[in-house]
């Protein structure tokens, strides 16, 4: 039994999304978060900056007694998660885009996926489509401009719907039926996302699947804190931190 906090981390807000499934999964797990707003969004920036960002979030959560470390943040587990996992000791959760339940589920044969350019870019992203989608069609998408709209509190706005049509209407009209959300920032859009989708789609939120990964990693390395554990929840920021209280509500 170890009642040490677990440190999640993300390029900005998004990763609130996986924070949310992991307090439910875990109810008597301290968490600590930390949201680097002051220098999102992630997905253009390039490989090395994106690793030295993440070992600096990294070496934070460290000082902090963090005892497991979640990689809330698809561009980051793309770019830096490998480096993470030969630098520290400490065990580490990533997000590994949906493609497996993705391509057991559809029916037409053609899954969707929107993401960043970094998640696209990053070999994590190709091993997984190798490994799990190959037999089906996938389409991808960048969704350049939804992360802005989630951190700036605009994700239920005429401007996000028309963001989402224009990147989620060609997968539809491609007989896309399973539509995969490779950026953590995207489950705030969900609303968005399933009115334009209606029925012909189904949308993957990948925070609940990483959580089950946290549950698993604590039982199997005995990290679970006592079920007795009072909780603590902390928040920190490079950027304004007033937003991270309202996403949480």
């Amino acid at each position: 039994m170890n009642p040490s906090p677990i440190g999640i981390f993300d390029s900005g807000l998004g990763g609130l999304s996986v924070w949310k499934e992991v307090k439910i999964a875990c109810p008597s797990e301290s968490l600590i978060y930390y949201a680097d707003s002051g220098n999102c969004p992630y997905g253009s920036r390039p490989p090395e900056e994106i690793i030295h960002l993440s070992s600096e979030i990294t070496q934070f959560l460290l000082r902090k007694h963090c005892k497991l470390i979640v990689v809330a943040c698809n561009t980051a587990t793309a770019a830096a998660i490998a480096h993470l996992r030969a630098n520290f000791s400490v065990p580490f959760v990533g997000i590994e885009p949906a493609l497996k339940p993705a391509a057991q589920l559809t029916k037409t044969g053609h899954i969707g996926v929107l993401a960043t350019r970094g998640t696209f870019a990053g070999a994590h992203y190709q091993r997984t489509k190798e490994k799990f989608a190959s037999k089906v069609e996938v389409h991808i998408q960048i969704g350049e401009g939804l992360v802005e709209l989630v951190e700036n509190n605009q994700a239920n706005t005429p401007e996000a719907e028309t963001l989402v049509r224009r990147y989620i209407g060609p997968m539809l009209d491609a007989g896309v039926d399973q539509i995969v959300l490779g950026c953590t920032h995207y489950p705030f859009l969900l609303p968005v996302m399933e009115r334009v989708a209606g029925d012909r789609a189904n949308i993957i939120n990948p925070a609940p699947a990483v959580a089950r990964q946290v549950v698993s990693q604590l039982e199997q390395l005995g990290l679970a804190a006592p079920e007795e554990n009072q909780p603590e929840y902390s928040f920190f920021s490079s950027g304004d931190s007033a937003r991270i209280f309202e996403m949480i509500g």
